[in-house]
């Protein structure tokens, strides 16, 4: 169904159609020369003004190097394209913001960059995706100094709006206050470090948290597989494994692995746990499991 889908009753997701008629002589004097002349000038005298007459104010461009797609991994940027695609359809779709994906074959943090950076006077703003973490972070704040349009990683931003969004309203459901909560967030990529960043800042008690990677607990002292972002997190603790971070916890938020938490983990875990199992496409226990648990 998935191949049928993308490949009829033409490749790919999406087309790009012309907003105005092209159908006389007068449109295509209008719309191409001289009528372009006009505006040209008109932007050229005062650049806010390519948001009057270009497609400049409701485009978005998506861009990515596929080196962290959903949980596939490192597919590079033609093996990613088709999530880009879907990202922009769904801009479109529910929004109605016009969207392009540019898939940029590269690895190198300043390549990305430099590439990104020339293309603020075509869009209205870059939706940085599935870039690998640190990488991701360093992308999204150089840009941010140097553009003068929006800049959002979505792995980061988009997926902690959502979780804070959610963890607010299981607390409402299950009678808990945020500042009480002892939560465990495993996965310290982009998503489990931007989920914990904003719900720090909404309240979460910093020093009742435990950020754990595929080496466990991420804590003070740790010199394995650690970078500047996830030492902000660093936590100071005895404990050193997924396990034993989940010992009395009541918020568990799963931005990693298939199957990553066990049911004995979840067993050890505070009565009316919170379960943000996301890892994509099979999330770290399967909502059956878990209710079943």
């Amino acid at each position: 169904m998935a191949y049928e889908y993308h490949n009829k009753p033409f490749p790919g997701k999406y087309e790009i159609i012309p907003s105005k008629e092209m159908t006389t002589r007068e449109h295509l004097l209008l719309g191409y020369s001289p009528g372009v002349t006009y505006v040209c000038k008109e932007i050229l005298k005062n650049p806010d003004n390519a948001y009057n007459y270009t497609n400049k104010s409701n485009t978005v461009c998506v861009i990515s190097n596929g080196t962290a797609v959903l949980g596939l991994g490192n597919l590079g940027a033609l093996a990613g394209k088709p999530v880009m695609e879907g990202k922009a359809v769904l801009m479109k779709h529910f929004g109605d913001v016009d969207c392009v994906d540019l898939n940029l074959n590269t690895t190198n943090v300043d390549d990305l960059v430099n590439s990104i950076k020339l293309l603020g006077s075509a869009y209205g703003g870059i939706n940085l995706e599935d870039i690998k973490g640190p990488d991701c972070f360093y992308v999204e704040t150089r840009l941010k100094e140097i553009m003068d349009i929006p800049v959002f990683h979505d792995d980061q931003h988009g997926t902690a709006i959502i979780c804070l969004a959610g963890l607010i309203n299981t607390c409402i459901i299950n009678d808990k206050k945020v500042e009480d909560l002892h939560v465990v967030v495993n996965g310290a990529g982009a998503a489990g470090i931007a989920c914990l960043h904003l719900m720090i800042l909404h309240g979460v008690d910093k020093n009742k948290c435990f950020m754990c990677d595929t080496k466990g607990v991420i804590y003070k002292g740790r010199t394995e597989g650690m970078n500047e972002f996830k030492e902000k997190y660093a936590t100071e603790t005895t404990r050193r494994t997924l396990e034993e971070a989940l010992e009395g916890a009541d918020v568990f938020i799963g931005v990693s692995a298939k199957d990553a938490l066990k049911p004995e983990y979840l067993i050890k875990m505070n009565k009316n746990p919170i379960i943000f199992a996301m890892a994509n496409p099979d999330p770290e226990i399967s909502p059956e499991l878990a209710k079943e648990t």
